[in-house]
């Protein structure tokens, strides 16, 4: 510094210093995004039945607005405006919460509801009924066991294979294809949707 001016080699080497702790702080961010996100995929691959439930800030944040109104506020899908209510394709549906397998595709039946219909689910005890009297309507509802989701509601139904139907919401599920069951950490529900 030449009589309080600082010279063009220190403003060299100052911006120098300044550059590289720029990129330190923005290299130092962009490893812990990936390691939260890659936690976060982690989080929702696969069933870990010792994984905690998450809380409502993280289902707030991970869930899209209508999977949290359907699992967390009791919300329905519009019938025939869902995306698995004609869904053919051979897999198990998982709550969107936990990834819990909760109903396969081999299950799935047109319960003319416009609701992904099921004749059982993978176990019964998976799941809740609870009495909902709301809109002056008596029905039973259907929860599931683990994450306490909202998923639907169950009836008497002679048309199904076994007199029982399960009317639940897209919304509350992820479908996880056959041929990406074992990728996804499903390999030891694979035989449950191999066609005997």
């Amino acid at each position: 510094m030449v009589g309080g001016r600082i010279t063009s080699e220190e403003r060299s080497t100052l911006s120098t210093y300044i550059g590289l702790g720029v990129v330190t702080v923005l290299a130092a961010g962009a490893v812990y995004f990936f390691l939260v996100s890659h936690q976060e995929k982690k989080d929702v691959t696969g069933f870990d039945p010792n994984r905690p439930v998450p809380n409502d800030a993280t289902l707030r944040r991970r869930l899209k607005p209508e999977q949290y109104s359907v699992v967390r506020e009791n919300k329905d899908q519009t019938a025939f405006q869902n995306e698995f209510w004609d869904n053919e394709r051979v897999g198990i549906y998982v709550d969107v919460i936990t990834g819990e397998p909760l109903f396969t595709s081999l299950d799935k039946f047109d319960g003319g509801t416009g609701r992904p219909t099921f004749s059982k689910p993978i176990s019964k005890d998976l799941l809740v009924e609870k009495a909902d009297t709301s809109r002056d309507m008596q029905r039973t509802e259907v929860r599931a066991k683990r994450s306490d989701a909202h998923l639907g509601y169950f009836f008497a139904d002679p048309t199904s294979p076994t007199g029982q139907r399960y009317a639940v919401n897209s919304a509350a599920f992820r479908f996880i294809p056959i041929e990406r069951m074992k990728d996804e950490g499903y390999e030891a529900f694979l035989p449950l949707v191999e066609k005997k």
